[in-house]
């Protein structure tokens, strides 16, 4: 067993949590926008490809107290950096430090590497490295004086899933939305609706998971170019994700915005993300969107912050009140900076969650409807 650490936005930490819980792991641990967890070297594939809402996937090395730079050289040198490097590899080092005697963060990043370089001189015998071969990012992390060493197995943030093609401005993480669905009642049989969706990928992500098509299967991670890495556990876990899609559920979801631009980004973003068929986009104001009294769900990112300076306030929130006054099947979900937000609007709140859509405060306001007699 090793420890990973993968990273989330902070008010998504149960959502993780629970995916790990379904994909069969116990032995995890939740603190702020991370959770530790046990697991096998083999499992990076999985992780990464599988997971929604998180950020990032760590592989951590070593964990020792490092109160002077002396402490946090040695210790860094004692890891057999050979294990995990080779003479040519593109290592780099970030560094990040809280509440902690060693609080400069560039000679943290600068001693640390020196480390790595010694330790890596002791096994290559030369004492220039190239850094010519694929990339390895590490990171040393000094809280309350304990350093953890740790190295990123996904690259790119996991919030890319490498369908979108391009956005519409403020644009909401793909991660981030995959949480709203998650938060939300919403299931494949039920109407999904988003009257401001942007280029769409609030109803890409519920598509995708209603399909049951994994965040990451569409893109590469660090990890597969890692010498310590067997490249087997990437296929399988490719292969295992491909197997698991849902071809045969039929879905009814419809997206509407007055922008042309966003509607077309939205329809080459679903196409891109395998769900183009399963999502109808419309160019319309959402006050002329025909909507059924018939237990549907609204998730929405209206426009808000700097987004809102070609927009009227007043005048949107009187069309989102006018469209739902009479509507009390439908459950509504609105992500927003806007903190007198639910002032203005006409149904009670059941429910409010604070989010971070990038270093954002948001909230998410939630409006639950009747429940079908079904259910």
């Amino acid at each position: 067993m090793i420890k990973f650490m993968i990273t989330t936005s902070f008010g998504l930490e149960s959502l993780v949590k629970w995916q790990l819980k379904d994909m069969g792991y116990e032995n995890f641990k939740l603190s702020d926008g991370q959770i530790i967890l046990d697991a096998n070297l083999d499992d990076v594939g999985k992780l990464n490809i599988n997971l929604r809402e998180a950020d990032r996937v760590y592989l951590i090395l070593k964990t020792f107290e490092a109160k002077d730079f002396d402490q946090l050289f040695e210790g860094i040198k004692a890891i057999n950096w050979s294990d995990f490097l080779d003479k040519d590899s593109n290592f780099i080092v970030s560094a990040r430090t809280y509440k902690s005697k060693l609080f400069s963060v560039r000679t943290i990043q600068s001693i640390s590497e020196k480390a790595i370089v010694e330790s890596m001189k002791t096994k290559y015998k030369i004492s220039h490295f190239s850094k010519s071969s694929h990339r390895v990012q590490i990171e040393v992390s000094i809280n309350k004086n304990i350093a953890s060493i740790l190295i990123d197995t996904s690259g790119e943030g996991l919030h890319k899933r490498g369908y979108r093609e391009d956005s519409v401005k403020a644009p909401l993480r793909e991660n981030l939305a995959a949480g709203l669905v998650d938060l939300s009642f919403y299931k494949p049989d039920r109407f999904l609706f988003d009257g401001f969706c942007g280029s769409g990928t609030i109803l890409i992500e519920a598509a995708r998971r209603a399909r049951n098509i994994a965040p990451g299967i569409d893109r590469s991670f660090d990890f597969e170019n890692f010498i310590f890495i067997d490249k087997d556990c990437y296929k399988m876990a490719k292969k295992e994700a491909l197997d698991a899609i849902d071809y045969d559920v039929k879905l009814n979801i419809l997206g509407s915005d007055i922008s042309g631009r966003a509607i077309s980004l939205a329809k080459n973003n679903a196409i891109n993300a395998g769900v183009g068929e399963d999502i109808s986009f419309i160019t319309r104001d959402i006050k002329s969107v025909a909507l059924k009294d018939d237990y549907g769900i609204l998730i929405s990112n209206p426009p808000y912050g700097k987004r809102l300076s070609d927009f009227d306030t007043d005048d949107l929130y009187k069309k989102i009140n006018d469209k739902f006054k009479n509507i009390d099947t439908w459950s509504l979900y609105f992500i927003t900076s806007d903190e007198n937000f639910d002032k203005s609007f006409s149904k009670k709140l059941s429910k409010k969650r604070k989010l971070y859509n990038g270093g954002q405060k948001v909230d998410f306001y939630q409006y639950f409807g009747k429940k079908p007699a079904n259910k």
